[in-house]
């Protein structure tokens, strides 16, 4: 039986790593802090230090904009200028917001200062305290807008003023709706000009109430969560538009059943129409809607689109410059998430096509002739990024990235340059700027292997075929790994295996974390496949687990499985298995569902009975239990309780919002029921769905613990 004990040695590339290690910031890769390009300029800027400094790409020189003091001094005296109180000592420099290039704004202590480079001096221009629960602010006019108190205020020139004033109780306003799916982060959005607000309101009041419990008063106390579990009653979403000039707020005529959904809001440029995807509550018809954002009329619907299966608009329009009725839309109509330009509300042509996928769109060139994007196109394991001439007859691809990888381009339109992060499993981070040519101008910052002096195993990203189908697996191995099979070596498979996820990239580490080297450091092999389901590989390949969710993702996990047992120097004999939230789910369902496969699992967060799961990701995948019984009862977790007969150990955070609490919980009570004393079970008091902070090094070091003990 190994022992989870790490000893340490002195000489370079023998060091073992410990569980602290794994998550010790001195251990990830370094990489520039905060850049952004400089409006109207060819340099960029970047936090080096306690200054914010602004950096020549030819040359590489660093030119100070300001030290964290002179920052400091300044945001103070803005402060008494303006008789305010002045805010706490900055510790760091933080996010900054350019608006031109002489000056930024920044967010310090509930105002809105901006500072001004060439008289190193700052102006409060709004200032709104700090009890605000969320907070967006107009790129061009600086108009602000907070939640407090589920009610929203605006801070616009000379005046702050509520909005609403029945927030609260279950109406909720400003803040991400439909439980942060269809993209949704965020409940504000301004117009181009920031002169109009447009944001979210959500009336939760038919939800039922969940309880969560809190142990850190005596007597314990709860609080209540509005939590729409897969088939019961949903909230109800409307859009509110506010006028800074009329000083008015109205709503968008969206008529429709109290469960549709809302989604991608995005502004027309010129501030006069709200586009907006309108999602059924069956999820498998969307239409891209254009409303009149003055009189909240319906003007048109530009598009729809059906699927048997479900439809997850995920995008809102992307105006080509200097237009106020041409755009660019993501849709995965032809099987593959693709770039379509509509013009006066029309389909003009299909940018791009073939069996990849456009990950990113980054952004038009200065001309607004040619877009730039990020895409699979060279293997669903690399991000590469493209240039296309939108009036190109042909609409040739020109590759502007190299080297295999995954590639994030910010681009320059003053200059034409762009700056390439790149990453790879020998590459941990590198940045260079380009001109849009291609010609580099310079290599900017190159990481050094932060774990180089540790003796690690090699990491193998190998596709294998399960019924024709190529699936990508990832291999960690032990140092002074013996092929031959004259050392025999159990197995840890990681897994996740649900939609929106991708664990195997071509990047540092191939997309894993220094917990897969400290497991390989202790004898163990860690292996993943990334199953029919997950994400970027089109449509057909994710949506062919719609209404059974678990069901195939098995199959591809249980042929992996077999592919790796007929190495020699695996022991089929001692296979542990471990995931999160669906990997958590995957777990217990592989333990089982499958019984004497695995001989121990560890399942954190799981999903047990999906009709205990939301409605917005349950009803998409597995549509309403009332739709589906078979599908539910056949991945309901809780029917197998009485086949677990290896070693499990569950555990969930206490204050868990997305996974509550109930799931496992029901599970344990179920193996109390089956007499199944096979299950061991830990929680995380004062955690929510994943373990983090320092906590986190507690969490998986009990993890490698139970495969030590028991595998």
């Amino acid at each position: 039986m190994l022992l989870g004990i790490n000893a340490h040695f002195s000489s370079a590339q023998d060091r073992q790593l410990t569980i602290e290690d794994c998550f010790n910031p001195a251990f990830a890769v370094q990489g520039l802090k905060g850049v952004q390009w400089i409006p109207g300029s060819h340099k960029f800027s970047q936090i080096k230090g306690t200054d914010l400094v602004a950096t020549d790409p030819y040359s590489k020189k660093d030119d100070t904009i300001v030290t964290l003091a002179k920052l400091n001094a300044a945001i103070s005296n803005a402060a008494v200028e303006a008789e305010k109180p002045a805010p706490s000592i900055l510790k760091s420099i933080p996010q900054i917001t350019w608006k031109d290039e002489q000056s930024f704004s920044i967010l310090v202590g509930g105002g809105l200062y901006v500072y001004r480079i060439n008289n190193q001096s700052a102006v409060l221009k709004r200032s709104f305290g700090t009890n605000y629960d969320a907070i967006e602010i107009a790129k061009i006019t600086l108009n602000v807008a907070t939640v407090e108190k589920n009610n929203i205020r605006v801070h616009t020139a000379g005046q702050s003023r509520f909005l609403t004033d029945d927030g609260g109780n279950g109406i909720v306003y400003g803040q991400a709706v439909h439980r942060n799916e269809f993209g949704i982060n965020g409940g504000f959005f301004w117009s181009e000009d920031g002169t109009k607000l447009a944001f979210y309101r959500m009336d939760e009041r038919v939800v039922t109430e969940y309880p969560l419990l809190h142990i850190d008063t005596r007597p314990a106390n709860e609080t209540k969560l509005r939590y729409p579990m897969a088939g019961d009653s949903s909230h109800t979403v409307t859009i509110g538009v506010f006028n800074s000039f009329t000083e008015e707020v109205h709503y968008l005529k969206t008529n429709g059943p109290y469960d549709q959904y809302l989604t991608n809001i995005t502004w027309s440029p010129d501030g006069i129409y709200i586009y907006l995807a309108w999602v059924n509550r069956e999820q498998n018809k969307m239409e891209l809607r254009k409303y009149n954002a003055n009189s909240g009329e319906l003007e048109k619907v530009i598009f729809e689109e059906k699927h048997e299966k479900y439809v997850e608009p995920e995008h809102g329009p992307i105006f080509i410059p200097s237009s106020n009725t041409d755009f660019i839309c993501f849709s995965k109509r032809d099987g593959f998430d693709h770039l379509y330009l509509y013009q006066n509300g029309k389909l003009a042509k299909q940018l791009t096509s073939g069996n990849w996928e456009v990950t990113r769109f980054i952004g038009f060139d200065k001309s607004g002739e040619n877009i730039y994007f990020e895409s699979t196109k060279e293997s669903p394991l690399e991000r590469q990024v493209y240039a296309l001439k939108l009036k190109d007859k042909d609409l040739k691809l020109k590759k502007v990235t190299s080297n295999a990888g995954t590639h994030f381009v910010l681009l320059n339109n003053h200059s034409g340059m762009f700056m390439d992060v790149m990453s790879s499993r020998k590459e941990p981070k590198k940045y260079t700027v380009y001109k849009y040519d291609g010609t580099v101008i310079n290599e900017i910052y190159k990481a050094v292997n932060p774990v180089k002096d540790f003796k690690l195993g090699e990491i193998r990203v190998e596709p294998y075929l399960i019924n024709g189908t190529a699936l990508y697996t990832r291999t960690f191995l032990p140092p002074d790994f013996n092929a031959k099979g004259e050392t025999k070596y159990p197995v840890v498979v990681y897994v996740y295996g649900g939609p929106h996820a991708q664990m195997i990239t071509e990047s540092w580490l191939a997309g894993a974390n220094l917990w897969f080297h400290y497991m390989a450091q202790n004898g163990y092999i860690v292996f993943t496949v990334d199953n029919r389901g997950s994400a970027h590989r089109g449509l057909n390949f994710e949506n062919v687990t719609h209404r059974q969710l678990g069901t195939l993702e098995m199959q591809d996990q249980l042929g992996a499985l077999q592919y790796i047992k007929k190495f020699p120097y695996v022991d089929s004999t001692r296979i542990g298995v471990h995931g999160w939230s669906f990997g958590g789910f995957m777990t217990t369902s592989l333990m089982t569902r499958h019984p004497g496969t695995y001989k121990v699992g560890v399942a954190g967060g799981p999903v047990i009975d999906w009709k205990y799961y939301e409605i917005m990701y349950t009803e998409r995948y597995m549509d309403k239990p009332q739709e589906n019984p078979e599908g539910y009862k056949n991945n309901n977790l809780l029917n197998y309780v009485d086949q677990l007969d290896g070693r499990l150990l569950m555990i969930h955070g206490m204050d868990d919002d997305v996974v509550v609490w109930q799931h496992s919980l029901l599970y344990v009570q179920q193996a109390v029921k089956k007499m199944n004393a096979n299950l061991d079970y830990f929680v995380y008091p004062g955690h929510k769905h994943n373990v983090l902070g320092p906590d986190r090094a507690h969490l998986y070091k009990k993890v490698s613990q139970y495969f030590f003990d028991f595998l």
